[in-house]
């Protein structure tokens, strides 16, 4: 274990007047007219973000994720001057493996909570013999009950090496990263920085297509290219926001519940493998507590300045660590195994599972575990 800080229990306990405040906000809404169209082409349609606010009003209870979250082993260390909350679940099986496990925007260590059982305890679930995990999920530099940045430079790089740290001071000599959305940048340039991290495993994947996808695409790769192509004509407004006027957008949704749900959950549904509603696919209480996350911790504004310091160079470093990767069908882009190869230069594992989408352990958790205990096998034979 490295000398420093030792880590201490940090236990959640939203005071009783924020949810009132909270709950006071959302009767007092200000709501604009009806889209003009019959789907969610404009943005959120009105009459089903107002049915999702009125139960958050009446029907949601913030405790029980409240309780959840502190089982699961609410920490915060001290490392570099940031307060990095984490969740911490040591498996109770002699061999298991350390797995540091990172979210991105707009999620939070909430995806991780139906996974880290099924992680940490396989046998619980029938699985006796299957691998097991120390599960660390800690929240991003600006998200959730992490410290918000006070000066720029706190990109991916920088939120990897404070991750080695924090693996360091745990007595984690050797582990795999796992990540999705920015924690799959984090986890991938983690590995690739520290001899301690023996491999990633990514469940989102961008990169450029090489030149002969371009010119020779497989039926497959040309609807992955079309379907990207379609992301970023209609679907990537957000990230120019965030990534250029992250201030801006803050002070509306720093004080606005409906205009952080709507910021949030749009991006459930176009971004979830679901019938048409994201409530079909993750439950809507799940869905209220990422968002109340957001809304509790005021961080709009600070998670989104993670695009302003690092959206131009996602996907853009080559990868020679090893790296085990997951396509789910329901991704934002969905990459053929010759096109990531491009990046990635010891891609040591490839899968497609049969569902899921960009929150894949929100959507699936049995699925995904089963994903992450295949890729640590794999990684784990290169030791």
């Amino acid at each position: 274990m490295t000398e420093g800080p030792i880590p201490r229990r940090f236990p959640i306990s939203i005071p009783e007047r924020s949810i009132e405040d909270l709950k006071h906000r959302l009767r007092n809404t200000r709501w604009p007219e009806a889209e003009t169209v019959g789907d969610w082409t404009q943005g959120v349609p009105l009459k089903w973000l107002r049915e999702v606010c009125d139960y958050w009003v009446d029907g949601y209870d913030w405790r029980p994720v409240e309780t959840e979250l502190n089982q699961a082993g609410s920490h915060v260390l001290s490392v570099e001057g940031f307060d990095i909350h984490f969740l911490h679940q040591r498996s109770p099986e002699p061999d298991a493996i350390p797995l540091l496990m990172t979210h991105g925007w707009p999620g939070s260590v909430i995806e991780f909570l139906d996974v880290i059982p099924r992680l940490t305890n396989p046998s619980h679930f029938g699985l006796a013999g299957q691998p097991a995990f120390h599960v660390v999920a800690p929240s991003l530099p600006g998200y959730g009950f992490s410290t918000k940045p006070a000066a720029t430079g706190v990109g991916v790089e920088t939120i990897a090496s404070l991750w080695a740290q924090l693996m360091g001071q745990l007595g984690y000599d050797r582990y795999i990263a796992q990540g999705g959305d920015w924690g799959s940048e984090v986890s991938l340039a983690l590995a690739q920085a520290s001899p301690a991290c023996i491999g990633a495993h990514v469940n989102f994947l961008v990169a450029q297509p090489p030149e002969f996808v371009l010119a020779a695409p497989t039926a497959d790769e040309a609807r992955s290219l079309a379907a990207s192509a379609e992301v970023y004509r209609s679907g990537m407004g957000y990230a120019q926001l965030q990534s250029t006027r992250p201030q801006t957008l803050g002070y509306g949704l720093t004080d606005s519940p409906v205009g952080q749900a709507a910021w949030i959950l749009e991006k459930f549904h176009s971004w979830t493998d679901n019938p048409g509603d994201p409530r079909d696919t993750i439950r809507i209480d799940r869905l209220l507590d990422n968002v109340s996350l957001y809304w509790f911790t005021a961080t709009a504004a600070s998670s989104a300045r993670l695009y302003w310091e690092s959206a131009a160079r996602f996907g853009a470093e080559t990868i020679t660590a090893p790296v085990a990767c997951s396509v789910f069908p329901a991704e934002l882009f969905r990459p053929s195994r010759r096109w990531a190869e491009s990046r990635l230069k010891a891609l040591v594992s490839w899968s497609d599972p049969p569902r899921g989408g960009h929150f894949a352990a929100m959507e699936q958790p049995e699925l995904f575990a089963a994903e992450v205990r295949k890729a640590s096998a794999v990684l784990r034979a290169r030791i």
